[in-house]
């Protein structure tokens, strides 16, 4: 699976470059996401700017994912999904259950809000 990974201060940006992601990429994402459970920075941000397709395997395994994240108290944010993927998760009901922005910027806030919430708790 071809990705992009820009590390900020307090997350990771990758940016998937493939526009399908098959059934046969479902453990592809665990082993490109759950690393960064291990790094100092474990939040990650996923940019979807570039996907077009998705199975829905790949799409459990992200919200799977994404739980695993918020268990270790690290924060799971997905942007830029294109319209026809976003109704194709909604409509196998998947999309609710995802922490979702229409942007990049906006995952960035999510983030930096759930990291303040952490704080204080």
């Amino acid at each position: 699976m071809k990705v992009k990974i820009d590390t900020k201060e307090k997350f990771h940006v990758i940016t998937i470059e493939e526009p399908d992601l098959p059934a046969n990429m479902t453990e592809k994402f665990n082993e490109t996401l759950l690393p960064f459970l291990n790094k100092s920075t474990k939040n990650i941000i996923i940019n979807f700017c570039n996907v077009e397709k998705i199975d829905e395997s790949v799409a459990n395994a992200l919200v799977t994912i994404q739980q695993t994240f918020y268990d270790a108290n690290s924060s799971m944010v997905i942007c830029n999904i294109k319209p026809e993927v976003e109704s194709y998760l909604d409509e196998k009901e998947l999309l609710e259950l995802m922490n979702v922005t229409p942007t990049e910027s906006e995952a960035w806030d999510i983030v930096q809000m759930e990291e303040i919430e952490r704080e204080f708790n």
